[in-house]
Formats: C-alpha cells, structure tokens, sequence
C-alpha cells in the first residue's frame, strides 16, 4: 500500500490510534491527528513525540475542513462513526477505516477472530496459549492487548495471529477475512453508541462478511440470533451448543465436551480439571476445542491446554476468601448478560454489587437472573437509581457511595458460604477509567478487608 505524501487523517489518539500515527509516520505519510481531547489533557510524551513526527495536530474538537481535506481517515473505535465531519466526508468518497483494516492490508499472516458480547477475551487468551503450546509462534491481541498494526508494522512473522475484535472495530472493517472467526453469542450492549439492537447485530455479524472456501465460522447454537444465520457460501460452519443436535460439532457429554470437525472423528474433552468456573465457559471451552481442530491442534494438547488455563483478571476472579466468605471480582460484565451469566456460575447465596455508567440497556433480565439467587444488591454509580426502580419490590437493594463502601456493606450482611459478587452490568467509565481499573478497586477493598 502506498501512503507515501498521503494527507492521512487519525481520529482519536487512544492506544491503537497512537500506534497507527506512529505506522503512518514511518511509511511517510503525512500525518493529521484529530482529538476531542484539549492538549493539556495529552500525556506530555506523546505532544513530544507528535512533534517528532512532524505531525499535525488538532485537539479541542474536530474541524469539518481537516476531514474533507483527507486522502483517507482512520477512526479510532471509541470514536462515534455518525459525527458530522466524518460523515461529509464519506460523502466525499474519503475512505474511511479502521485501525485492524489497515493493519491487514500490510500483513500475510492467517488470523484467528474472536469476538461476541462475552466471553471474547477469555477465548482469544486461551487460544493464544493454545497455539503456543502447540509449538507454534502467535501474535495475540487486537481489542485485547496490543494493536494488530504494531504486529504487522514489526516485521516479525508468527505462524498465526490470534485477535479479539470489538464491535467498534468490525464497523470499520472493509478488508478483514480471517481464516477462524468465532461469535460466541449476542446479546444487548452498546445500545448507547448503535440506534437499536438489530444495528449492533449486523455489526457483530460484520466478522464472516468476506469469508470463502478454505475459511471456518465457529457459532453458539444456542443464540437465538445465531443458531438461524449462515455465513457466506463455501465457508466450514462449526456450531456448539450445550444438549447434542444434529448440525452441533460440539457439546456437552458428561463432565466434559464432544467435538470433532465434520466427516471426521470426535474427541472428548474432560472439564473435571479446568480452573475456569461456569456455564458460560463450558461454552466458551467448546467454541475454543473446535476453533484448536480447524487448526489441526492435535487433541491431547487442547485437553492440556483446559487443564492448566488459569483465565484472565477480573473475569470471575477469586479475590479473596474472609471467614468463609468469597469474594469473586466479574468487573469484565459490562453488561446485563454477562452479569446474568456471572450471577449462574454459583449455586451459593449471593450479595451483589453492580453499577456503573449506564449503557442503555434495560435491567428487567438482571432482575429476573437475579431471582433466587441475590440475597440482596449494592448499587453503585451513575445508574444506582435506574437500577434501584428495576430492583425495587423484587430484589432487596441498598445503595452505595463507592467500591469500599459497597464492599463493606456487602461484608456486613454475608454469612459463611455466601459470594460478595462485583458483577457491574455496566460500564466503569464514571468512576473508574476502565474495567481493570474497577476490578483493582475491588480487589484493594477486600484486601483492606482482610487486613482490617
């Protein structure tokens, strides 16, 4: 791709917009960075090292001449797509992409895409550990980890790269065809940043869009939105569910999985020894077995593989254990499904913390989830009162004015064998300024706990 003297615009200056500036700038393009951010907001290194660059910068807001004036734009994903000057300029007939899309039309290495409401980082962590186990080099990153272009501007060569992709990122996605796209399952999120859920729908649906012969689509069976779509024609489709069907390469048999690629033995995978608790990473584990035999990984290593994946931070995590008490930290549910998945992995009386930055969604399901099961919820942050009205009458809440103090209060109700769960259902951004951040909170409150 020549982008030599190319007029480039960057929207947004986040982690993988920093990356790509510093591609385009070593290619020789000439480089303009738009960002809502005033300059004194910028962390000081990188005003120094745009300047190094020779790049223009343009902070404060975006400025309708600096689109239209673009040979081509690429839009961070926290950036919204509907913004004024972006969409004058694609009336123009600038292109307009994303970070991934640029980083795979400078690469040749096969990809692995992972993505769906939940459970998308879980997957592309384990599958990453997977191939390496395997013997085999592997890129893992992308909307987990670091930027896909770092990987293809590196020059380095991995046998196969393995990446989360977030909805935000599949919106900007023109050329991305990866050999292995996996969606877990779809449910309700970002209804703040899409128009409806059918928009966030397509969005995610957007991975096997240039699909072909040669390529596998790995699918829940159990979504309801899944289990009735087809990938494009020619493409291998693998789908799993919990109960054995008829069109299912995977599911659930024992205490363990059965999965096996069409026309060709099945292995059962034992799940006795994974470390990972809950349905929803039985599901998690079957999508990954079947993704680790379309890779031709031979099955003794994903079952070891199972056996040792520890999962990732603020995913179920144990905390803590006080006076017969665990504390679970779940900060990565960001929404009201992966809460309600969160809330069913424990057969055990549960004391709920959740809260956050409301995200558009409707809490009626968390609710329901929680029936039976919470013996009473702390709610926190922006959305503590429009959950309040969902919980009012059929869960008993109480509110709370900070991570120690919801952690403090939900201590003062638990009897032995009870679960402390932060299992937000929102986003973390009015408190905290991410999900690792509200997680680290946690865990720093049950420490203080424990130390009390």
């Amino acid at each position: 791709m020549l982008l030599k003297n190319k007029h480039i615009l960057v929207v947004g200056l986040g982690k993988s917009g920093l990356s790509v500036v510093r591609y385009l700038a070593r290619e020789g393009a000439r480089v303009t960075v738009s960002d809502m951010k005033q300059e004194g907001d910028l962390a000081p290194g990188v005003l120094l090292e745009m300047k190094a660059m020779g790049v223009t910068l343009e902070t404060g807001g975006h400025t309708m001449n600096t689109f239209i004036r673009s040979e081509r734009i690429i839009v961070s994903p926290g950036v919204p797509l509907d913004l004024a000057p972006l969409t004058a300029a694609k009336e123009k007939g600038i292109p307009v992409t994303g970070e991934m899309d640029l980083a795979v039309q400078v690469m040749n290495t096969p990809i692995v895409a992972v993505t769906g409401t939940n459970g998308k980082s879980t997957v592309t962590a384990f599958l990453g550990a997977l191939l390496q186990n395997a013997g085999h080099k592997v890129f893992v990153g992308g909307n987990l980890g670091p930027p896909l272009i770092d990987y293809a501007a590196s020059g380095s060569k991995a046998d196969v790269a393995v990446v989360e992709v977030s909805s935000f990122q599949l919106d900007t996605m023109e050329s991305f065809s990866p050999l292995v796209a996996l969606l877990l399952n779809i449910s309700p999120d970002h209804l703040d940043r899409y128009p409806n859920y059918e928009a966030y729908v397509q969005s995610k649906l957007k991975i096997f869009k240039n699909q072909g012969a040669g390529d596998f689509a790995i699918l829940n069976d159990d979504d309801a939105v899944l289990s009735s779509f087809a990938p494009p024609k020619d493409v291998s489709v693998l789908r799993y569910g919990l109960k054995k069907g008829n069109l299912r390469q995977a599911f659930v048999e024992g205490k363990g999985i059965r999965a096996g690629l069409p026309g060709k033995q099945s292995h059962f995978f034992d799940l006795q020894k994974c470390p990972l608790p809950g349905k929803h990473n039985v599901e998690n584990m079957m999508a990954a077995a079947l993704a680790g035999l379309a890779l031709n990984v031979e099955p003794p290593e994903i079952q070891h593989t199972m056996d040792q994946f520890q999962g990732l931070p603020h995913r179920l995590e144990l905390a803590g254990r006080i006076r017969e008490v665990d504390f679970y930290n779940d900060s990565k549910a960001t929404n009201v499904d992966a809460a309600i998945r969160s809330l069913a992995s424990f057969d055990r009386p549960i004391i709920l913390i959740a809260g956050g930055r409301h995200k558009g969604g409707d809490y009626a399901p968390l609710v329901r989830g929680a029936k039976g099961r919470v013996k009473i919820a702390f709610l926190m942050g922006e959305a503590k009162q429009i959950m309040a009205e969902a919980f009012e009458g059929k869960i008993p809440y109480a509110t709370a004015d900070s991570m120690d103090d919801a952690v403090t209060k939900a201590f003062s109700v638990a009897k032995p064998q009870d679960v402390v769960l932060l299992a937000p259902a929102c986003s973390s951004f009015d408190m905290f300024t991410d999900y690792g951040h509200r997680g680290r909170v946690f865990k720093k409150a049950v420490e203080g706990l424990q130390h009390g």
